[in-house]
């Protein structure tokens, strides 16, 4: 007897174990709503609707999230490859030693490299007669060559014998702009010419152009010259001194730790400006942009998520004989909240799932797309003279993606509560009243 107890009573305990939360039966149940009759198509329709809406949604934050951090991240590598992470502007007295302060501060550890410059801003002409402003950076042939962002992407020309004679580097917009090629003459119009007994007269000379660089930028490729740094010490007044030093360092967001160091190897009075002080409110702007769109493209899940109470209302409306029956065959409360919590949350899991993909995809195909739409409408989209990159840049970031994927998560689950408490608390009595 105590043996046939024990064989009867190892089954009994796997039956209690079987039919435990989330057990087979619960999830045989909850498919099973998922699945949809012919007399259950409105159900199935509303569930498609919120399928879809939640994987659109999730796909939309995606993309415009990693389009956004492209964009920013693309901006801040062109901003900071032109120009210096820190600049150096003198205090009392003008840059006379800036060969000697830009060699102390190279050894400073955590600088790249200081470059001397001069600035100017010239009106530029070309072979058809039209003309543009310009900036014109007198840099040295060396250190030109160290700022790779031009020195790696020269379209026409080279850079080699910069400092030898007197030609001048341009970029690709301007030269499309102004008419110009390899080898032609830039003409540049200071204000700041001649003092004479009538007056300052603008200073003009033509220069011929020995490489036409592409940084892709348009702002940059549209407005800057570069010129050697003994001739625009001649060009603009400046002979034997430098205007600034730009410092380029290792680590951009740590620049302050730097400012220091910097300071003492200048061994002289000198106003140190950073890149963030000098872009300030463009990227807060960028920022500000970033964090509105998240909250604004939240909303297309949430209405994905009503979708889903609406569509649970339903079936447990159309389900309450069912319910009925499960509850007199002994299924709990419980097990009927959880059935239902699964019949929902398996749309907003599924629906998360299939936009994270979607949005995986599109973001790396995101030139191709942009490039067939433009060619399917005929005009450009994401005109780099408005947003100053020739292509549409996509950056995914974990974090970020992470952040969508639970949100999506927590508004599905969210979604699923109120129609699944209503079915555990509806009484099989009531159901089958009028049975």
């Amino acid at each position: 007897m105590s043996n046939a107890a024990a064989a009867t009573a190892k089954p009994a305990k796997s039956q209690e174990a079987g039919a435990g939360p989330f057990s087979g039966f619960e999830r045989m149940v909850a498919w099973r709503y998922l699945r949809s009759r012919r007399k259950e198509t409105v159900i199935s329709v509303i569930a498609s609707i919120s399928f879809l809406g939640i994987m659109l949604g999730v796909a939309t934050l995606i993309v415009v999230m990693a389009v956004m951090n492209g964009f920013r991240a693309e901006l801040l590598t062109r901003i900071l490859g032109i120009n210096g992470h820190l600049i150096i502007t003198p205090i009392d007295m003008p840059l006379e030693d800036y060969a000697a302060i830009a060699d102390r501060i190279n050894k400073v550890q955590g600088v790249k490299y200081a470059v001397p410059l001069i600035d100017g801003q010239v009106l530029a002409q070309g072979s058809v007669g039209s003309g543009t402003g310009a900036l014109v950076r007198g840099i040295r042939g060396e250190d030109l060559a160290k700022i790779t962002l031009v020195a790696n992407n020269i379209k026409q020309g080279s850079l080699v014998g910069f400092d030898k004679g007197e030609g001048v580097a341009i970029g690709t917009r301007m030269a499309e702009n102004l008419g110009l090629a390899l080898g032609d003459s830039i003409n540049l119009i200071s204000p700041d010419g001649d003092a004479t007994p009538f007056g300052t007269t603008p200073r003009m000379k033509a220069y011929p152009v020995t490489a036409i660089f592409e940084v892709g930028m348009s702002e940059y490729d549209s407005s800057i010259v570069y010129m050697p740094f003994s001739e625009a010490q001649l060009y603009f007044n400046q002979e034997g001194k430098a205007q600034s030093i730009e410092v380029y360092v290792d680590d951009p967001d740590n620049v302050d730790a730097l400012k220091p160091k910097i300071e003492a190897a200048a061994q002289r009075q000198i106003l140190m400006t950073d890149w963030r002080d000098r872009n300030k409110t463009f990227f807060d702007a960028l920022q500000v942009e970033r964090n509105v769109m998240f909250m604004i493209l939240t909303l297309i899940v949430l209405v994905a998520a009503l979708n889903i109470i609406s569509g649970l209302v339903m079936l447990v409306k159309d389900k309450g004989h069912d319910i009925a029956i499960l509850r007199t065959m002994g299924a709990t409360r419980g097990a009927i909240l959880r059935i239902f919590l699964m019949t929902g949350a398996a749309i907003g899991v599924m629906g998360t799932l299939a936009g994270v993909v979607l949005g995986v995809v599109i973001c790396l195909n995101i030139e191709r797309i942009r490039e067939f739409f433009s060619w399917l409408s005929g005009e450009v989209l994401f005109n780099p003279e408005l947003y100053f990159l020739s292509q549409l840049p996509a950056r995914m970031d974990l974090g970020e993606t992470l952040s969508v994927i639970a949100m999506a998560l927590i508004l599905s689950f969210l979604a699923t509560l109120f129609p699944a408490w209503r079915a555990a608390r509806l009484e099989p009595v009531e159901a089958l009243r009028y049975e």
